[in-house]
């Protein structure tokens, strides 16, 4: 069996590989001990929310790490359904909890299942947590109470934690503006767990939601539930044929979205980010700094000096942001993935509060998706970005960031590279603003190359330069 090691957002493995009940119990286990020898939100009770998606399994892997935490002596809140991400990481908030244990893989192909191991303060776990985890792992016995014991004790509940996640959802935003604003809307779940919650959300009034794909499917229909092309070819064209306002879809555990445009075009995520800042800003007049990772978009540097908000970069993983998040006044904070947060939440990623805000500000504007879009560009300038990942193998890892580091290039494409980044792989920014990133994966034998230019084309052009760069 592989090492178990947590990569950028938590453990995951191939089920009945390395994701076996053995090792849920071993990572659940060094879980409790963390919890019972470290002091970090020690102010808050000893109990833990565990939840869990609609993977194959993943209710029994929920069962099992919620015995573990009992036998441990550390309560336990059992989600009673597959739920959102952000259920766990709100229900944290709302009852003052410990922490939070989610049984997801998220996005990654239908063999895979994981676990997320939420903070204290309602968002990813940071290195510090993570890395004292890592060091219980396989250092003692696994405990376990059986669950009906766990239920005798009253250390282990069985309760709906997406209710109240879905209420604060729904007082974030303008539902009445919402429920009569006549918005046609597809969302496509994607066999996860975001369900037809917009839809229900929506219910009551004028607008008009449609959810596709909301049954429960742990093969996916045969495809990765993240909500990137080709994955969303069916609502980009489903949204197009309906005449539908806006197709949203949500991934595997509903923390991140995707968007597509009415004439069929499935939004990158920069775009995304783009769309829920400006309305954050100008429609609903908030104010705050901005947070986006290292491959985050020239497009939101240029409305930051517009507006005079202070920028952050951080490297990949949600967990960055979030450390961010917990101690700046931050407005909004979000990944080229979209997994998005905002002001005035906890430091989590939400698919379906970044839906409902996606259709409140065409709500807000009065104004067409494409309108909306074609006035960033006119404003802004063009932005095409665009992402490949390659098989890479693990001992040509090294010698790349060597070589890198040594002779990097000094032009892309005719372009002169003006300045260059290397703390999470190697980023080269040209002096027309085009960028390439060359990153490693650090859990699969994969390296990820990263481009954005004024045109798809160029962008294009730009990763096939990556990968001579790296061959």
């Amino acid at each position: 069996m592989a090492e178990i090691k947590f990569g950028t957002d938590g453990w995951r493995a191939i089920i009945s590989e390395d994701f076996t009940f053995e090792n849920v119990k071993i990572v659940a286990q060094a879980v409790a001990d963390y919890v019972n020898n470290e002091d970090e939100g020690v102010h808050r009770r000893k109990e833990i929310v565990v939840g869990y998606d609609t993977r194959f399994l993943s209710e029994e892997y929920a069962r099992i790490s919620a015995c573990v935490l009992a036998a441990n002596g550390i309560r336990v809140i059992l989600s009673d359904r597959a739920c959102p991400t952000p259920s766990v990481s709100y229900a944290i908030k709302d009852r003052g909890l410990r922490g939070g244990v989610m049984i997801t893989a998220s996005h990654n192909p239908p063999k895979y299942n994981g676990i997320k191991y939420k903070a204290y303060y309602g968002g990813s776990a940071g290195a510090d947590i993570i890395g004292k985890i890592e060091t219980y792992l396989k250092k003692g016995p696994v405990r376990e109470v059986s669950l009906e014991k766990g239920h005798s004790e009253d250390l282990i509940r069985v309760e709906n934690i997406v209710s109240r996640h879905l209420s604060f959802a729904k007082r974030y935003v303008d539902l009445k503006l919402l429920r009569n604003s006549r918005i046609k809307a597809l969302t496509d779940s994607m066999y996860g767990t975001g369900n037809d919650y917009i839809a229900s959300l929506l219910a009551g009034g004028k607008a008009r939601v449609e959810t596709i794909h909301n049954q429960r499917n742990p093969y996916f229909g045969g495809i990765n539930p993240e909500p990137i092309l080709p994955n969303l070819d069916e609502l980009a064209a489903r949204t197009k044929k309906g005449r539908f306002d806006a197709g949203l879809a949500t991934d595997g555990d509903a923390d991140r979205l995707g968007v597509a445009a009415p004439n069929g075009t499935i939004l990158t995520g920069h775009k995304v980010m783009t769309l829920l800042l400006l309305h954050l800003l100008e429609d609903r007049g908030l104010k705050g700094e901005v947070v986006q990772t290292i491959c985050g978009t020239f497009l939101i540097n240029k409305i930051c000096a517009k507006y005079g908000l202070k920028m952050h970069e951080t490297p990949v993983g949600f967990k960055y942001i979030c450390d961010l998040m917990t101690k700046r006044d931050i407005l909004i904070g979000g990944e080229e993935t979209g997994g998005i947060s905002f002001k005035g939440y906890i430091p989590e990623r939400d698919g379906i509060l970044s839906g409902l805000l996606i259709l409140e500000m065409l709500a807000m504007r009065k104004k067409k998706l494409v309108e909306i879009l074609k006035s960033i560009d006119k404003e802004y300038g063009t932005y095409e970005y665009r992402r490949i990942d390659v098989n890479y193998p693990d001992e040509k890892k090294g010698p790349l960031m060597e070589r890198l580091s040594r002779n990097p290039p000094s032009g892309i494409l005719g372009k002169k590279v003006i300045e260059t980044k290397d703390y999470d792989g190697f980023k080269f920014i040209c002096e027309d603003e085009s960028w390439l990133i060359l990153r490693l994966s650090g859990t699969e034998p994969k390296l990820r190359i990263y481009a954005e230019a004024s045109t798809e084309k160029k962008a294009l052009a730009i990763l096939e330069f990556g990968k001579k760069l790296a061959y």
